[in-house]
């Protein structure tokens, strides 16, 4: 009794371990990329136009972090997918961030973690339209407080003070370009399984390293593939302005350290658990987002929020639920 009590114990501990990792690294990443995206540095009070090169940062630093955990945690086996598999999830994974970094330009960070925190809708779209999939009230249900809650926010006035922060304010152009980046994505995660069903011994890291080796070649021919590209503007800025530099490492940083807790959360409690674990994280910076940040959000956009993580934790119950029952169907069998 007392080793399973002490094992309980261990897993509490580690549970809440990979919760303040997860949630310390990506609000802290939240903090830094509001921070580059509507800060004006230095004594020529210039503003970083050049948003895409974070992802470019962030695939270099994923990069030699996932190789170094590689070499170090690695059994010696090379039974993964092979890294030229990658080739085509890293097209939409190199397009897609950027289009939801862009969206800062243009729309307020509480506003885009809403409109990203919608993926659900464009999944059940094209389930039900292209595979002829049906789901249950309850999953509709959930859509239906995600989409309406992001509409209402969407369409609820924005302060003066948010507007004011933004580097060229346009709701429409910043949702589309939210809603696009959700489009790529699922083509990112639906290759993604599609590699690990046909290489089961892939590993996390190895997926992290493929997807970031073939994500940095293609920021690396965007932003440096001519003479003018924004790379060269972006170096010249952080150059000048090493503030903005030492606030894009961070961000990295803290990109990088976070898929470490989400590796482990996955690994040891599940996908779901990571899910509920990062939904709540969103909800939070949209929280600290209005309270450090000074992007004060009206009662209805609260409502709008409210609204939104209730479908989402709604669907998580759901799902809770279904895991349950075919675990018990497991065990009478």
């Amino acid at each position: 009794m007392e080793s399973h009590g002490a094992a309980g114990l261990r897993r509490v501990f580690l549970l809440a371990f990979c919760v303040a990792g997860i949630w310390a690294a990506y609000i802290y990443q939240g903090v830094l990329q509001e921070t580059v995206s509507t800060k004006r540095f230095g004594d020529d009070k210039k503003r970083f136009e050049q948003l895409a090169f974070l992802n470019l940062a962030q695939n270099v630093v994923c990069l030699i972090w996932s190789f170094i955990m590689l070499k170090i945690w690695s059994n010696g086996g090379n039974s993964g997918a092979p890294w030229w598999s990658y080739w085509s999830a890293g097209i939409t994974n190199t397009i897609g961030p950027a289009m939801g970094i862009e969206a800062l330009k243009y729309i307020s960070y509480p506003a885009q973690v809403l409109a990203k925190s919608s993926k659900m809708i464009p999944v059940m779209l094209m389930g039900t339209l292209v595979y002829g999939i049906r789901y249950s009230f309850p999953e509709y249900l959930c859509t239906l407080l995600v989409a309406g809650g992001v509409s209402l926010f969407a369409l609820s006035k924005t302060s003066s003070k948010t507007i004011s922060k933004l580097a060229h304010p346009n709701a429409p152009l910043g949702y589309g370009l939210c809603f696009l980046n959700l489009a790529f994505d699922g083509f990112t995660n639906a290759t993604q399984d599609s590699i690990t069903s046909r290489y089961p011994k892939t590993s996390a890291w190895n997926i992290m390293l493929g997807m970031n080796l073939w994500g940095t070649i293609y920021n690396m021919i965007f932003m440096f593939g001519w003479p003018s590209a924004m790379g060269y503007e972006a170096v010249q800025f952080c150059k000048q302005h090493p503030e903005a530099a030492w606030d894009i490492f961070l961000y990295c940083l803290c990109g990088a350290v976070g898929q470490n807790f989400i590796f482990l959360t996955i690994s040891r409690f599940g996908s779901l658990t990571n899910t509920t674990i990062t939904t709540t994280r969103k909800f939070v910076s949209i929280v600290v987002s209005s309270l450090l940040s000074g992007n004060p959000l009206s009662q209805k956009q609260w409502g709008s929020v409210v609204m939104v993580f209730s479908g989402l934790s709604y669907q998580i119950y759901l799902k809770w639920n279904k895991l349950r029952r075919m675990q018990k169907k497991r065990k009478s069998t």
